[in-house]
């Protein structure tokens, strides 16, 4: 746990130097005040992505993903809280105290992260025999550097060795303290009985990184030849490790992936490891398990962009076709490079250096639509059955691609490539559609999930399940609130008192039950008067250093959108600095919310009242009439505050 003080240290020093923090991810360009540069969320060409080193946020007013320094690398490192307190205090020099595991303190941390401490452990403890034992020094090492791996690229991917001893890390694991049920529960030890036994002796050692850069697995070459054990071995799943959600190598790839703006797909260890030191760092591999759609939306939070490099021989090229429809599903780019026979990514990579490399890479990789083409109709020869069958299996693959432009341009190469007619291609590929439409509705009628609809809000907090009628009005008083949330206001009080901006707002809409259906902006007022009643704060930087993350992310989309104020001073035709007139401003937005809430209450009443005259009910029709006037009267007084005209 870390205290309060610490986490707000970090918070403040990171937002106040928060172009630091963003700039080891995204290449950012100063323009004005702010700084732009391209988002690291989504795939874009043109810049869209603001951060405000003055308001300590970011946003990105393409795919409206937004927030402060924390957020950000939450986002981006797919970090936990903690995780992310840790990785900016780390960044910034600022001591977090973070106490050693003893025997007594390990028993009472959860499942998760005691196994994640034996992993981190485990491996140390191979890296250290790798590199300071006579065993591991003269079988592993040896190994790797007959291979041709640099030292720093050892040290890069903390490569590492298994003793030839049956028990030699569990031995030494327990001796530590760390029990013997986790070593199980990870795959490091075998435990049957009175029997112990380390899964990975005799092996050289891949370790196996969470995108933030945590030993979470393993991977084991055997050095021997034995027809009856397995050459490579893995860490079995776990609580900590699902083979199908990891890729080899995407920690150490994942700045380089965004900068470069395209992932290379490999199959083995030592193929990434060759191409890090080839000097191409954007390469990830799928570890000799079947590629997966969480293994393909990984990558995707760095880039769209993917070229699969496996082996030109019948497996890679079953592997290659076999990812390619997953890659396109999740509506990515795929190109697929296969590689002359007798070639892996290994060998390959380690004749050419970066530029090599790159340059046959730019000049081999094939369009997935080509690639397919070249390779079924060389299969299918003049066969016209098998080239039926071609077209179909093409035609398949293009009705998986979501977007119906990107499609459509497929269609059309295909009908020019295979020499058929595009008409009938587009029938092919609208049937397809539509079965897998028919198919995603079936499941969702089955399902209790309900769309989510965000009035002019791309990012507005997954919270909430109705449409908001009042979305922009709602955000253009907690706008306000942010902004001014601590200054005075003037002469509403009877006894001349001055009344805060945040105060006044609460306080309206309290006393009308006027309470948002959104969730998370209830949230933002009741943290606003629960803070505000300890203290005098400052709304924008509370909201924004907030350590509740819905909240800071809230706040700094709002902050970030400040161009609803500049509507609000267009219809006025105000040319005054809206400090000189903020008091203005706050009654009439409130005032607004105020009077398109009144009136969604008078015409759900109106509705009533109809069913109540087709119902016959004298009484109650007297006293909802008498309801509906008083409600009128009440929309009277809103109007007259606005001056008849309405501000949002």
């Amino acid at each position: 746990m870390i205290d309060q003080i610490t986490v707000d240290k970090v918070l403040e020093t990171a937002n106040s130097q928060i172009i630091e923090v963003v700039s080891d991810y995204v290449t950012l360009r100063r323009r004005g005040i702010n700084y732009l540069g391209n988002c690291p969320f989504h795939n874009e060409k043109t810049p869209s992505f603001t951060v405000s080193p003055h308001k300590g946020i970011f946003k990105c007013f393409g795919c409206g993903e937004g927030g402060n320094a924390l957020n950000f690398i939450m986002k981006h490192d797919q970090l936990s809280f903690v995780e992310a307190i840790k990785a900016l205090g780390s960044k910034f020099n600022i001591h977090i105290e973070e106490e050693e595991y003893s025997p007594e303190q390990l028993k009472q941390k959860n499942e998760r992260e005691s196994m994640m401490v034996i992993s981190d452990f485990a491996g140390k403890y191979f890296a250290r025999n790798l590199n300071e034992t006579d065993e591991g020094k003269s079988v592993g090492l040896s190994y790797f550097r007959e291979r041709g791996f640099r030292d720093d690229i050892i040290s890069k991917f903390e490569l590492g060795y298994s003793p030839e001893k049956r028990d030699a890390l569990t031995s030494e694991a327990v001796k530590q303290g760390y029990k013997l049920e986790y070593l199980e529960k990870t795959g490091l030890s075998i435990v049957r009985d009175d029997y112990k036994a380390d899964r990975f002796r005799g092996r050289v050692i891949f370790p196996i990184h969470s995108l933030a850069g945590k030993v979470i697995a393993f991977g084991g070459r055997i050095l021997k030849t034995d027809k009856k054990t397995a050459k490579y071995l893995n860490s079995p799943e776990s609580e900590i490790y699902h083979k199908s959600r990891v890729l080899y190598g995407i920690y150490q790839a994942k700045q380089e992936i965004t900068r470069q703006d395209r992932c290379y797909l490999v199959e083995g260890y030592t193929d990434v490891l060759s191409f890090h030191q080839a000097g191409i760092s954007n390469v990830v591999a799928s570890s000799g398990t079947a590629l997966t759609p969480d293994q393909i939306r990984l990558i995707a939070r760095f880039t769209k962009d993917i070229t699969i490099i496996y082996d030109g021989d019948p497996a890679g090229i079953k592997a290659s076709l076999r990812g390619i429809d997953l890659i396109l599903a999740e509506a990515m780019n795929v190109k697929v490079l296969l590689l002359p026979d007798g070639e892996d990514p290994d060998t390959f990579a380690k004749e050419r250096n970066a530029e090599q490399l790159k340059e046959y890479i730019e000049a081999n990789q094939k369009d997935f639509i080509k690639f397919k083409t070249s390779l079924l109709l060389e299969d299918a020869k003049n066969d016209p059955i098998k080239k039926a069958q071609l077209i179909q299996d093409i035609v398949r693959s293009i009705s998986t691609i979501p977007d119906s432009i990107v499609r459509s341009v497929y269609v059309k190469e295909c009908s020019t490539l295979l020499k058929v007619d595009e008409k009938i291609l587009v029938q092919e590929t609208g049937k397809l559609q539509r079965k897998k439409i028919e198919e995603n509705f079936r499941r969702s009628t089955t399902s209790n999930e309900r769309p989510v609809n965000y009035p002019q809000n791309n990012s507005a907090p997954k919270t909430a399940t109705v449409n908001n009628p009042f979305e922009l009005e709602e955000r253009a008083v907690l706008l306000f609130l942010l902004k001014y949330g601590e200054k005075p206001l003037h002469g509403l009080l009877e006894n001349d008192e001055e009344i805060a901006v945040g105060a006044y707002i609460i306080h309206e809409l309290k006393q009308d039950d006027l309470l948002s259906v959104n969730p998370i902006y209830n949230k933002m007022m009741e943290a606003y008067e629960t803070a505000s009643n300890d203290k005098k704060i400052v709304a924008q930087k509370f909201f924004v250093n907030n350590s509740d993350t819905d909240l800071s992310k809230l706040a700094s989309d709002l902050i970030g959108k400040e161009h609803i104020l500049s509507r609000i001073h267009e219809k006025f035709g105000i040319v005054t600095k809206e400090e000189e007139i903020y008091q203005d401003l706050v009654l009439r937005v409130v005032a607004e919310l105020k009077w398109k809430k009144v009136k969604m209450v008078l015409k759900e009443k109106r509705v009533q009242l109809q069913q109540m005259e087709a119902s016959g009910n004298v009484d109650g029709l007297m006293e909802l009439l008498q309801d509906i006037n008083n409600w009128q009267q009440v929309l009277s007084i809103i109007s007259k505050e606005l001056g008849g005209r309405t501000i949002v």
